[in-house]
Formats: structure tokens, sequence, C-alpha cells
């Protein structure tokens, strides 16, 4: 069960975040709406939330997750692969510190973004992306086995990020499009997939048995209410033009 979550801000600056969408310039208006939303909808996850305030410093920091892996044992600080965003982890390492005893961190020339990780129990699926190197990987993992945990990588090529093609809903429960449906490290699962256009929909976020799904994608709900979950939607469109999706906007722990 998860008890906490960390959020930051959208700043003004995000309107020139890094994205491959072509969706269009975020509105930061609605996109401070939409985020507020997102906050309720933790509360009502029963999450006690810390709210960061906005670091126009960095277009891209409301994506909070991409910075650091929060696991029950120890908090784990990435190193970034995009080169914007490599600075981002040190204004949240104090509260990580607040949070955790045991802190480990990633170095040069190791680069991870914790969108590339899927957590399953105590196993930690991190996707090899444009963002997360093999070197990165091997760090994470050995991190991992020093607390009892465990992980490996994942070949990937169509994607941003890991979660951006799957997000694990618990109880054995994988959504999953694009390449990853046939993926051997995945055939465990009980996999649903998610149809190419509504492909977004796939980062959704299971915290203590209500599923956050983004706004707007009525097939992929159906899905995911089939499967018995209490669902919460939010309109994530401002944050979808720069390739974020839900489980970027927050640490969960």
């Amino acid at each position: 069960m998860f008890k906490k979550a960390i959020v930051r801000t959208p700043c003004a600056a995000m309107i020139n975040g890094i994205t491959s969408a072509n969706l269009g310039k975020p509105n930061l208006e609605k996109a401070l709406i939409q985020h507020q939303d997102y906050i309720q909808a933790l509360k009502e996850c029963g999450l006690e939330v810390t709210i960061l305030e906005a670091n126009n410093e960095f277009p891209d920091s409301t994506f909070v997750e991409d910075v650091a892996l929060c696991t029950p044992h120890c908090a784990i600080i990435t190193n970034p692969g995009a080169a914007t965003r490599t600075q981002e982890t040190e204004s949240m390492i104090p509260y990580i510190e607040d949070n955790y005893e045991h802190v480990e961190y990633i170095q040069v020339p190791g680069t991870l973004e914790a969108g590339d990780i899927m957590m399953v129990g105590n196993y930690y699926y991190i996707g090899l992306s444009d963002r997360t190197n093999k070197n990165g990987t091997v760090q994470m993992i050995a991190h991992l086995r020093k607390y009892g945990m465990d992980g490996t990588a994942v070949s990937m090529k169509d994607f941003l990020h890991l979660k951006t093609g799957l997000s694990y809903l618990e109880n054995n429960n994988l959504l999953v499009c694009g390449e990853f449906v046939s993926k051997s490290e995945f055939q465990q699962f009980n996999k649903i997939e998610i149809d190419a256009d509504e492909a977004y929909a796939v980062n959704s976020v299971w915290i203590n048995d209500i599923v956050i799904t983004p706004k707007g994608f009525p097939k992929s709900k159906a899905k995911i209410e089939k499967l018995g979950y209490k669902i919460r939607e939010v309109d994530a469109s401002e944050f979808q033009k720069l390739d974020g999706g839900l489980s970027c906007l927050s640490l969960r722990f």
C-alpha cells in the first residue's frame, strides 16, 4: 500500500518542455487546473501529498517520477538522460532524504529515468531507452540487490519510456500496447492490450486498489473496469503534449 506522494507544480516554462507528441504547446492555466485534480485524485487514493513549488529553471520538472525510484526499502536518485533534466535531481534530494534512511545514486556514465522502471512486487523491469542506458541499468540492479530486491533490463525501441507502453495494475494484470505485447519478459502476466488509438491510456496508475487513468479513452476505461477496479479519471491533455503520462507526475511510496 502507498502512503505518500510528492508532486511539483507545473512551471510557466513548461511550454518549452521536451516533446515529440506534435500536439501543440501546453496551456499553463489548464495544466494547473489538471494538476490540482491529479493531486485530489492522489488524496482520494489515501495518499498524503507533498506539493513542491514550481521550478522555472526546468521546463519538465513537473514530471517528478523520472528523478528518483522510491522502493519500500530505499530510494535511488537517478541521472536523467535528457541533457536539460540532469540537474533536476538536486532539488529533489532533500525531500527524498526526509522520507528515506537509505538513499543511493546513479552515477555518470550511467543514465536512467524512473519512467523506464516498472515495479512488480520486489522485482523491477528497466527499459533500455534513449534516456536510460545499459550502465544505468547495471547500477540500478546492483542497488536493488543490496536491499533484497532484483530487476532486469528490457530492450525497447518504439516508446519514450518503458511505462509509456505498459503499466502494472497489481493482481498480475498488465496494461500493454505496441512492441510489449509480444515481449517474452511479460508473457506470464494477464495482458490487457490497449488499442493503438488509445495508447496514451496505457500509462494508468494503480494506487491502493484504485486505478487513475487519463480521461477521454473509453475503450481502455471499459477494459480496466472489467477487471473490477475502481477508476478515477484525470484529464491530462496538457501533459500529454509534453509526452508526459499520469505516472510521471508523482513519486509514490
